[in-house]
């Protein structure tokens, strides 16, 4: 049984896009009710009220600490993760700027996160040289390339550890231990991977976000390594070790807590459930041909293309089913995927690529209904006219 859904009694067709969020949790929902009814005191003020808030924003801290599984440093709640990248990637330039202005070579991949591409190649306006690594037609980069490109001018390297829209997992520890040796610092895009792809060990900073992983949209973290100091990004009540002021929502925190909570609980019954979604989608998806490297990956992001289809009418047609092109962030702009070209699919290809995003409440007759409607949809497309 779908837990979530016989809870919530919300039955809507197949969601098949967990990429994009995942359903909340029910112990995350009622982790958050609390607060949001009946405590709503200030975390920052010092009555009693205000320092129950405080207890279960810290409790929460540990929380997401502990699924993190990192050893020391301190974790920065934001908004989400692309405050928490846009944080440490502006933070480490004006770090580097302020400590060895010989350091502007700000290093990524060319299939990043808009949150992470854009942040760096925004920094060129400040005196910062952005270098976006090439990939292959496998989505992974090519680390001789990448060798080259870091070197004792570097200041940043930043990477994701799952790619949000073909789910391969790029060569991170290889990438850390360059940036170790350069001396610069290395930043890992972890929305993806959390909790379910082992983080890099050399690691500086890690970004993350609760709704990715079954707790509330508006919340997400960033983990610094003990030693690195950032400049504020945000100013004003120096709330969250100087480093992001804001008043935290303890409702926030508290779903993210219980979300971490269970991600650590359920790890290995979820990657399970996971792995046998993935074999049955394979077969179901058999006619699809997959975009990127096909054994590199996340399991539950299977990025797809038919040469006789046009993916975006594909949508419009499977109305009872959720699933997408790629990146939610760039849903509608009408513009091919940038990580599709990187791979070296043209606009035709591009086009008739989707991506199946399944996980922990999705369940195999969600999985099987939600791919009846694709090729069935995507077969009339194909039919002679």
């Amino acid at each position: 049984m779908d837990i979530h859904r016989a809870k919530s009694g919300r039955v809507s067709g197949a969601y098949l896009d967990y990429q994009a969020t995942t359903p909340l949790a029910p112990e995350a929902f009622d982790a958050m009710v609390p607060w949001l009814r009946d405590q709503f005191g200030n975390p920052h003020s010092a009555h009693r009220m205000g320092r129950a808030a405080a207890a279960a924003v810290e409790a929460a801290r540990d929380d997401v600490m502990a699924a993190l599984g990192v050893q020391g440093g301190r974790l920065v709640f934001t908004s989400g993760a692309t405050e928490a990248l846009n944080i440490a990637i502006v933070g480490a330039a004006r770090r580097a700027r302020a400590l060895d202005p010989a350091r502007r070579r700000i290093v990524t991949v060319d299939t990043e996160h808009a949150a992470v591409r854009d942040t760096i190649t925004a920094l060129l306006h400040d005196g910062f040289e952005p270098v976006l690594l090439p990939v292959g037609r496998d989505g992974l980069v090519d680390l001789d390339i990448a060798r080259a490109a870091i070197g004792g001018e570097t200041a940043l390297v930043a990477t994701m550890l799952v790619n949000n829209e073909i789910g391969v997992i790029q060569p991170v520890d290889a990438l850390a231990a360059m940036a170790a040796e350069a001396g610069a610092l290395f930043l890992t895009d972890a929305v993806q991977g959390f909790g379910r792809v082992a983080l890099p060990g050399g690691a500086h900073m890690v970004a993350i976000s609760a709704h990715k992983v079954h707790g509330p949209k508006g919340i997400g973290a960033l983990w610094l390594r003990d030693g690195i100091d950032l400049p504020p990004l945000i100013h004003g009540g120096g709330q969250e070790g100087g480093l992001r002021s804001g008043t935290l929502s303890p409702a926030l925190c508290a779903g993210f807590g219980a979300a971490a909570r269970l991600l650590s609980a359920r790890r290995a019954q979820d990657a399970a459930h996971v792995e046998g979604l993935w074999r049955q989608a394979l077969g179901l998806f058999s006619e699809w041909t997959i975009n990127g490297d096909p054994d590199k990956r996340y399991h539950g992001n299977l990025n797809l293309r038919r040469d006789d289809i046009d993916a975006a009418r594909l949508l419009s047609e499977c109305r009872t089913v959720s699933f997408s092109l790629g990146s939610a962030c760039a849903s509608g702009s009408g513009r091919p995927s940038h990580v599709l070209q990187a791979i070296g699919l043209s606009d035709r290809q591009a086009r008739g690529s989707v991506r199946i995003g399944f996980g922990r409440y999705t369940t195999v007759q969600e999985l099987e209904e939600g791919a009846r409607a694709i090729n069935e949809a995507a077969a009339r497309q194909g039919a002679p006219p």
